[in-house]
C-alpha cells in the first residue's frame, strides 16, 4: 500500500485523556499514513475526510455517544480504546458497532490491524474485550436449543470461521489460521450472514453467541 493509499485516522481524546501512543503510527506503517488529534466536541469530524476514528476515553458510555453525534451519521468506523473491561461496558460498545481495545491488552501492531479491519466492516476486539463479550452472552437468558438450531444452519467450515470471528479475529487472520485465502473467508462470511440473517460481523457474532435477544440493536 503506497503512502497516498494509506489510511487517515482521527485520534479522538475524550475529556481528561490523551492519546497513549506517541510513537504510533511508525513512518513505515503498512496501513496508516496520517493521524491527527481532535478534542471534544469533535466538530472537525463532521466534514474532514477520514477513514477511521480511534476514541481514547475513560468512560465509553459517555464518550461514545458524544463522538457518534459529532460524526453526524457519516458511517465512519470507530474503535474505542479504554481501560474499562467490565461486561456491561464492552457489550454496549460492541452493540453500538464500535471495536474495543482494552488498555494494556494490545500492541501497536494490533492497533494498525484493527484500523485496517474496521475499514472492511470488521468489529475488532482485543482478547480481554472478547472475553467480556462472551461472558455477557453466557449471562444472557437465550435458550441453548435455539442457538444450536441456528448454528446447525452453517457448514462445518462456516462454523470454524464463526468461532474464530467471535474471538475478535478478522478475515485475514482467520484465513491464516485455516489456511484459506482472505477472499475465500470473505465469501464464506457473506454466506454466513445470509444464513444467520445478520447485517454484518457484529450482528453475526451476537447471533452466534446466543446474545441477540438481549443485545439486539
Amino acid at each position: 500500500m503506497s503512502s497516498s493509499e494509506r489510511l487517515s485516522v482521527a485520534l479522538a481524546c475524550a475529556e481528561g485523556t490523551s492519546w497513549p501512543h506517541a510513537d504510533w503510527p511508525a513512518p513505515d506503517d503498512s496501513y496508516v499514513g496520517r493521524v491527527w488529534q481532535v478534542d471534544p466536541p469533535y466538530r472537525k469530524l463532521a466534514d474532514t475526510p477520514l477513514d477511521v476514528v480511534l476514541l481514547s476515553c475513560v468512560e465509553p458510555a459517555h464518550a461514545l455517544p458524544e463522538l457518534t453525534g459529532a460524526l453526524a451519521g457519516r458511517g465512519v468506523p470507530v474503535i474505542v480504546v479504554s481501560g474499562r473491561r467490565d461486561v456491561e461496558t464492552v457489550v454496549e460498545v460492541f452493540r453500538g458497532g464500535a471495536g474495543y481495545l482494552v488498555d494494556g491488552d494490545y500492541c501497536t501492531c494490533m492497533l494498525s490491524s484493527a484500523v485496517m479491519a474496521a475499514t472492511v466492516g470488521h468489529t475488532y476486539l482485543s482478547p480481554a474485550a472478547c472475553a467480556a463479550l462472551r461472558e455477557g452472552a453466557r449471562e444472557a437468558p437465550t435458550g441453548g436449543d435455539a442457538v444450536e438450531r441456528l448454528r446447525a444452519l452453517l457448514s462445518p467450515r462456516e462454523r470454524q470461521i464463526m468461532e474464530l470471528l467471535s474471538t475478535g479475529l478478522g478475515a485475514q487472520e482467520i484465513g491464516l489460521r485455516l489456511r484459506l485465502s482472505e477472499k475465500t473467508v470473505r465469501n464464506n462470511l457473506s454466506n454466513i450472514y445470509a444464513k444467520l440473517d445478520a447485517r454484518g460481523s457484529t450482528d453475526a457474532v451476537l447471533r452466534w453467541l446466543g446474545a441477540t435477544p438481549v443485545l439486539r440493536f
